[in-house]
């Protein structure tokens, strides 16, 4: 995992609708806030998360590496994350974009209502688009 402190981009203007999005798939995914709060600052490997996630406070129960990976790859497409790239090429490691860093230190409450969850899943099942 590589440790550096994010950069203060310029805060991006980003419709409501994209912000709205966000936030519901953050708090709908099977993550804690504490996994984000770490992806501000380093990446983490879907290992990390799938063996010792729950020790961690990155998930309440355990999950296997696919239903992990899975979840964060509609993270990576709804747009609050990235995968990390190295010299090799793509890792299988996560951080925050800086739409992630800014849902991140606007989320107040870090719950979902049940409109967010059928919301969510229906877009994640059908891959509706934005």
């Amino acid at each position: 995992m590589s440790t550096a402190e994010p950069k203060t981009p310029k805060k991006v203007l980003y419709p409501s609708k994209t912000i709205k999005r966000a936030k519901v798939s953050l708090v709908c995914s099977p993550f804690q806030r504490h996994l984000f709060e770490t992806m501000r600052y380093q990446s983490v490997p879907v290992s990390a998360i799938a063996t010792t996630g729950v020790q961690q406070g990155y998930i309440e129960r355990p999950l296997s590496e696919l239903s992990v990976e899975n979840a964060l790859l509609w993270l990576v497409k709804v747009g609050v994350l990235r995968r990390e790239v190295d010299g090799q090429g793509i890792t299988d490691s996560f951080r925050l974009t800086p739409l992630g860093r800014q849902v991140l230190e606007e989320q107040g409450t870090w719950e979902s209502t049940p409109r967010d969850l059928i919301t969510n899943t229906l877009n994640r099942w059908l891959r509706l688009p934005f």
